[in-house]
């Protein structure tokens, strides 16, 4: 993190800083923009295949330095800063209150990070690919993965951490992202409204965020987020044209925020339309602009293109045609993220009321933001419905919902005012949070998120393993298919097939075939007869399967199963098989 920063503020150091300063959020998007400018020299070495520990322990020293050699520049200017801001109000009751709320709803987030690696996407293909990158040093094609072409940024930073130290680490990387976000939001809402809408911004946000894996959907709201801050400064800037870098910035978040995900290219349309009514000159700012954005994800997109004649793969293929994926797979996953379609998290639905907020009309960020969330909402509606495809907006769209919360309370306080026959006076819309019942609404809310994170803390603490007996306890009741993976993983040399345990192929063999969709699909096996299924595997070189408890009962009823396939271990359900040297698994 610390290199992270000083990478990042080497760079911001030299762009005029922003109209209205605030100290923590320039040093949170300097850290991330370290984050950026790390992904990028993780991902240049790759491509030449000079991504190994040495090179990392060196970039990191780099950046260590680049640190201490700023430290005592950025603490001078941090004492300008306060010297030069007004005098800031006491914090109130309610103020204090809800920063002791926050504090405790970030319990989890601090401790979840030390499980062991459990989580299906994260064992699935985000820290296999990890570790072959970290293994091999270079970028690779690898088709025994469910996403062989996916953009794969935020990932490098994993597989960083598997060459210094071991699988927890990834969630730490995970985490980082989530904090940064979060320390955004907070100085965010301070800065365009009050100390209690940052309190329950960040609070809400935190709430929402997961903290315990390492999958890369915290990374990509991240980057949404320092980009529309980046953008947000630039509009801000005067004259305009002087505040060109800081779209350029923009553009370079969004373009590594794009090169881990597909879905954050859903932001572009809005982004254009956004600078185009402001800015239109092609090659002093729109130019620069788009290099910036390309540089950190072009790799992908451009191999793609190359390589299959889909710069999306898959997602692509029905415009652009099918590579590794069959229509059938294409209808399968689509299928599938309606299956997992639901309304998000209940704390943010009050985004809706946050027009009716005092904020709203007070602020020009504030009203930036709601339509940032509805047109996010729009797009998401009308897309997935899948709730972790919104998570890329949630950091704003937390913030925004604090708003509504807070005019929630405004009402609630004033209907209560009219039902005491009073005057009904807004006790919370001003610079500093009154002593009302629209502040005791809020407080209440962040009591109740406080009370059941520490309920969650006592579950995320125990899910830590201190010893390798305990991990080995710990995967085995939460990964399925963990024991048997293990075992293949240390006894067995040849190639394996797994079937139905796409969860725990992090613990096994690397690589290990046999997935849903794509290349190794299980259809193409499995509605054979064992004998023609063996036959199949032989020839293509595999020794050993690994199947399920579920798979083993209906595989194993199957009429000559036993004629071609030889017991080599069971544990919890799962086992491996062993295709047996007989003269009828030869090829034809």
């Amino acid at each position: 993190m610390i290199a992270c920063w000083g990478a990042g503020r080497a760079v911001l150091a030299r762009l005029r800083p922003p109209s209205r300063r605030d100290a923590w959020l320039e040093a949170a998007m300097a850290a991330a923009l370290g984050v950026g400018l790390y992904i990028c020299a993780f991902q240049a070495l790759a491509i030449f295949g000079l991504f190994r520990r040495e090179a990392t322990l060196g970039l990191v020293g780099a950046g260590v330095v680049a640190a201490a050699w700023q430290w005592r520049g950025w603490r001078a200017d941090v004492r300008a800063l306060r010297a030069a801001a007004p005098v800031a109000p006491p914090w109130s009751r309610f103020e204090r209150i809800a920063a002791i709320a926050l504090a405790l709803v970030a319990l989890p987030a601090l401790v979840a990070p030390l499980a062991p690696p459990a989580a299906f996407d994260e064992l699935m293909y985000h820290l296999p690919y990890a570790r072959l990158v970290a293994q091999q040093g270079t970028l690779g094609i690898h088709d025994w993965l469910r996403y062989p072409w996916f953009p794969y940024n935020y990932n490098l930073l994993y597989a960083a951490a598997l060459q210094v130290g071991d699988d927890v680490l990834p969630h730490f990387l995970n985490a980082l992202a989530g904090a940064l976000s979060v320390l955004m939001i907070f100085r965010i809402g301070i800065l365009h409204a009050n100390r209690l809408t940052a309190c329950i911004g960040a609070a809400i946000w935190l709430g929402m965020g997961d903290y315990a894996n390492a999958l890369i959907d915290m990374g990509v709201a991240l980057f949404v987020l320092s980009a529309f801050v980046a953008l947000w400064w630039w509009r801000e800037s005067e004259p305009l044209r002087d505040g060109t870098r800081w779209l350029s910035l923009a553009a370079f978040c969004l373009g590594v925020a794009a090169g881990s995900k597909y879905q954050a290219l859903i932001f572009l349309p809005l982004v254009a339309l956004f600078v185009v009514r402001h800015e239109r000159r092609v090659w002093r700012a729109w130019a620069p602009a788009l290099l910036c954005f390309l540089i950190p994800c072009i790799y992908w997109y451009a191999r793609n293109a190359v390589m299959t004649g889909d710069p999306f793969n898959p997602i692509g293929a029905r415009v652009f045609g099918f590579s590794e994926w069959i229509p059938a797979d294409y209808v399968q996953q689509v299928a599938d993220v309606r299956d997992h379609a639901e309304m998000p998290n209940a704390l943010i639905w009050s985004v809706f009321l946050a027009p009716f907020s005092v904020w709203w009309k007070r602020s020009a960020a504030v009203r930036a933001a709601g339509w940032f969330c509805l047109y996010s909402v729009a797009v998401w509606v009308v897309t997935s419905r899948y709730p972790r495809y919104l998570m890329a907006s949630f950091p704003l769209l937390a913030l925004t919902a604090a708003v509504g919360w807070q005019a929630l309370g405004s009402w609630i306080a004033a209907g209560v005012r009219r039902l005491r026959g009073t005057q009904a006076t807004a006790t919370s819309t001003g610079p500093r949070s009154g002593a009302g019942i629209g502040d005791w609404v809020v407080v209440l809310l962040l009591a109740v998120l406080a009370a059941v994170s520490v309920g969650q803390t006592a579950t995320k603490v125990s899910m830590i393993s201190l010893t390798p007996e305990s991990r080995e306890a710990f995967l085995r009741k939460h990964v399925p298919g963990y024991g048997v993976m293990d075992y293949v993983r240390r006894h067995v040399t040849g190639r394996v097939y797994q079937i139905a345990l796409n969860e725990a192929i992090y613990y096994g063999p690397n690589p290990i075939w046999g997935d849903t969709l794509g290349r190794w699909r299980y259809r193409d096996y499995l509605l054979m007869s064992p004998g023609d299924t063996a036959r199949k595997l032989a020839a293509e070189g595999f020794t050993t399967v690994v199947m399920s408890p579920e798979m083993v009962k209906v595989l194993s009823a199957r009429p000559d199963f036993d004629k071609y396939y030889g017991l080599l271990h069971e544990q919890d359900g799962s086992r491996a098989y062993r295709l047996l040297p007989a003269t009828a698994l030869t090829a034809p």
